[in-house]
This record gives C-alpha cells, sequence and structure tokens, in this order.
C-alpha cells in the first residue's frame, strides 16, 4: 500500500510474508535466467548465423522491447482488474519461446522467439511487482529487493548456464532450460492463489489509501521524468555489459569465450548483491540518498574501465554492478510513493522502461561498436552515470512525511 506525500504513511495491517516475496524471486530467478540465456547465446549465434553486431543487437531489441510495450499496458489494466492467475500464464509464453529458440535456424525465428521471452516478462513484472507490495507489511524496499535479487541471480546463472551447458552442446540444449518455465508456471500457480485470497480486503485498503498526492500533477511528472533519466544511465550502461562484455574480454584480453562468460557472471552476481543491499539500505537511509550514492557514486569507477588491465577491470565490474544496481528498488519504491494506488502502472513503465531502454540501448551499442570497436563503446558509456546529478532535483519524500 503506498505512503501518500505530505502525510503519515500507513501502518501495514500484516506482518511480511517472506514465504510469497522468496516464491517471487524464486520465479523471478527462474524468469531472468531464461532471459539472460539469450545474450549469452550470441557468439554461438553469431557464428552459426553468420551475423554482425548490428544483428546482435537487434537480438537484444526484439525481446526488451517486447516488454517495454507490453508492460506500462498491462500495468494499466491489472490496476483495475488484477489478475492473480496472469503470473503463470504469462510464463507460458516465455517456454514456448524458449523451445522455438531450441530449433531455429533462420534469424526471423530468433528474432520471433526472443520477442516471445519479452511477453513472458512483460506480463510477469507488473503484477508480480504488485504481489510483493502487498506481501511487503510495510517494508516496501526489503519487498523490492527481495523480488529482484531472484531476477539478478538468474541474470547472473544465464551466462554460467550458456557456457558449461548449452554451447558445448548446440542450440538443441536450450529446450532443456524449457523445464524452467514449467517449475516457475507451477510456483506461480500456487501465489496466485494466495494472491486471489487477499485481492478483495487488499484492494479494499489500496483504494482507502490511494488518496491524490499532496504534490501537483505537473511536479510528479516532471519527478518521474528525472526517475527515468536515472534509469536511462543506468540501463543503458549495464546492457552495454551484459550485451557486448563477453566480446570486449575477448578483443582486448584475448580470453576465451567460457572464461569470458565466468568474468559476465561475476559481473550478473555483483548486481544480485547490490539489489539486495541497496533495497534494505533505502529503507534505512531513505530512497533519495540511496539513488544518490548508487548512480553518481559508480562513475569514476566507469570512467577507470576502459583503461584498466585484466585483474582490475574484474575488479572495477563488481564495484559498478554493486553501486549501480543498488539503485533501482529506491528508484521504483520512490516511484510508488509519488503515484500512490497505481502500483501496476508505475511498475510496468518502470520495467518496461528498463527493458526499453537496454534494448535501445543494445541497438545502438552494436551499430557503434561496428564501426568504432568494441573498446570505443566503453569509452562512451563511461560518462553516462554523470547523468546521476538530475537527482538533485528530487524532494526527499521522508522528510515530508515526517
Amino acid at each position: 500500500m503506498a505512503s501518500v506525500p505530505g502525510t503519515a504513511a500507513p501502518v501495514s495491517p500484516q506482518a511480511t510474508v517472506f514465504p510469497i516475496l522468496v516464491s517471487l524471486g524464486f520465479c523471478h530467478m527462474l524468469n531472468d535466467l531464461m532471459q539472460s540465456l539469450i545474450p549469452a547465446l550470441y557468439p554461438m549465434l553469431k557464428t552459426q548465423l553468420h551475423l554482425d553486431f548490428a544483428q546482435i543487437g537487434l537480438i537484444t531489441l526484439a525481446f526488451q522491447l517486447t516488454a517495454s510495450l507490453l508492460q506500462p499496458t498491462i500495468g494499466i489494466y491489472t490496476d483495475r482488474k488484477p489478475q492473480p492467475y496472469s503470473l503463470a500464464i504469462g510464463m507460458g509464453s516465455t517456454l514456448i519461446g524458449l523451445i522455438l529458440l531450441s530449433v531455429a535456424e533462420d534469424y526471423a525465428m530468433v528474432l520471433f522467439a526472443a520477442a516471445m521471452v519479452g511477453t513472458g516478462s512483460a506480463v510477469f513484472h507488473p503484477e508480480a511487482s504488485r504481489v510483493a507490495r502487498l506481501a511487503s507489511g510495510g517494508r516496501y524496499g526489503v519487498a523490492q529487493a527481495l523480488f529482484q535479487v531472484g531476477g539478478n541471480l538468474g541474470s547472473a546463472a544465464g551466462p554460467l548456464l550458456a557456457a558449461f551447458i548449452v554451447l558445448p552442446r548446440g542450440q538443441g540444449a536450450i529446450a532443456w532450460v524449457s523445464i524452467a518455465a514449467l517449475l516457475a508456471m507451477a510456483v506461480l500457480t500456487r501465489v496466485g492463489m494466495w494472491y486471489s485470497a487477499r485481492l478483495r480486503p487488499a484492494h479494499a485498503v489500496a483504494r482507502a489509501v490511494a488518496s491524490p498526492a499532496a504534490l501537483p500533477n505537473s511536479r510528479v511528472i516532471f519527478f518521474v521524468f528525472i526517475l527515468m533519466l536515472l534509469v536511462f544511465s543506468k540501463n543503458v550502461y549495464s546492457s552495454s555489459l551484459t550485451s557486448f562484455f563477453t566480446f570486449y574480454l575477448i578483443e582486448r584480453f584475448h580470453l576465451p569465450v567460457q572464461d569470458a562468460q565466468v568474468q559476465l557472471f561475476i559481473f550478473m552476481a555483483a548486481i544480485a548483491a547490490g539489489t539486495l543491499a541497496g533495497g534494505a539500505l533505502s529503507d534505512r537511509i531513505g530512497r533519495r540518498p540511496m539513488i544518490w550514492i548508487s548512480i553518481l557514486g559508480a562513475l569514476p569507477f566507469t570512467l577507470a574501465l576502459p583503461y584498466a588491465d585484466l585483474f582490475w577491470t574484474a575488479v572495477l565490474t563488481i564495484i559498478i554492478g554493486l553501486l549501480m544496481a543498488s539503485a533501482f528498488p529506491a528508484i521504483l519504491v520512490y516511484a510508488h510513493e509519488l503515484m500512490p494506488g497505481r502500483v501496476g502502472l508505475v511498475s510496468g513503465v518502470f520495467f518496461g522502461f528498463a527493458f526499453g531502454l537496454g534494448g535501445i540501448g543494445a541497438a545502438a551499442m552494436g551499430r557503434i561498436a561496428d564501426a568504432h570497436g568494441i573498446t570505443f563503446v566503453y569509452h562512451l558509456c563511461s560518462y553516462l552515470p554523470a547523468i546521476g546529478l538530475v537527482a538533485w532535483f528530487l524532494p526527499n519524500l521522508e522528510r515530508k512525511r515526517a
């Protein structure tokens, strides 16, 4: 239940329901594991289908743009008519996408399969975020962090799964990963039963709490724009790492593919740890300070990365992952508090915007890499965290409530 700027934060009528949060985090892990498998397969697909970097970027665009366009629409609809079992149904789209990807023999089929995986994520994220907030017991930062860290763990495990299982056995081994989608559908069905049983009283409380925000609509729109700029700086930079980091390591340090995938796993694991820490810290120190620390604090390390040797590249990517990932739980909860009672819309917009930025960023960076080389991409992207300076315009909502 959202708190309203300028009023006392409502006391939650229930304790934090950790089994539901853990279940959502687990399914988020499986969802993002399957999603992150696609970028991890890029070296194999590039060789088999004779793709250039621009075409590689378009694959990322296919599944992330699908999620980006659909998530806000789904969020608006489920704000009005929550759908407890849509979580399991959406996971079925991911299942279909993986099966198609395992048998795809041309570039068009790969794009369509990637779009199906993106559709599954579009259905999953807005409603799962709403259930996490319902189960939070008022600990919104912790709830969002537990939910999101599952996705980060899945993203970290995807490259390892590709490096040690799929790549040695070939494209057909992707079909075995679809078992994860079936497992997620079973767990999400149970979560849907819990959600359905609490849906009517939760909706009634949300209506009672969700009065108009004290801030004027024009200022709310401006602050949401600032938050989106912050997401832009974070996600475009992260996309440059997740989509092309293995190619960067292979080109600059002459690493074999498996060693490069391990380095990518280390970066993704740092993102998972940063998300969990950021959610807990934002409940303690406030959303605005956490945003300042995470995005702007990463700037010195991103500027140093293009000049580092292999050892310091690994160290710097860990620090960058920890810092930048800690921002998103704080940004999302801050947006929930700006627009109380619109959890689905806010979650859909921000998750969708993040996905879309990742896809657009990957496509743009692919073209730049084709024209100027992978190393130039990392020189260019190193300045993106400087956009974190716009966090100065955000008001301290916790101080307003106090």
